[in-house]
C-alpha cells in the first residue's frame, strides 16, 4: 500500500511539474499577438502549429505507461517471491 501512495505521489509530482515549467516557459498573457503575414490567406510569415501539447500528451502517457510496467513487475516479483519458499519446502521433504 505504501509503494503504491509513494508510487501515485511521484507520478502527480511529475505531471503537474510539467505543466508547471510549461507554462512559465511561455510568453506573458499580456503580450500583443505578433503582426499578421502577407495577407489574408497567403504566404509569408507563417507560423508552424505548436507542438508542445503534443509533447506534453506523449510524456504523461509515457509516464503512466512506465508507472503501470513498473507495478506489473513488482506484483509479478511479489508472487515468484510467495512461491519459491513453497516450492523450496516441498523440495526437502
Amino acid at each position: 500500500m505504501q509503494t503504491i501512495r509513494k508510487t501515485i505521489l511521484t507520478v502527480a509530482f511529475l505531471i503537474s511539474s510539467l505543466f508547471l515549467f510549461d507554462s512559465l516557459a511561455d510568453s506573458p498573457l499580456d503580450a500583443p499577438p505578433p503582426p499578421p503575414g502577407g495577407g489574408h490567406g497567403g504566404g509569408g510569415n507563417t507560423q508552424g502549429a505548436p507542438i508542445s501539447g503534443g509533447i506534453q500528451i506523449l510524456m504523461v502517457l509515457g509516464i503512466g505507461y512506465g508507472t503501470y510496467r513498473i507495478c506489473q513487475s513488482s506484483r509479478e516479483l511479489k508472487k515468484s517471491d510467495q512461491v519459491a519458499p513453497l516450492a523450496v519446502e516441498q523440495g526437502e521433504r
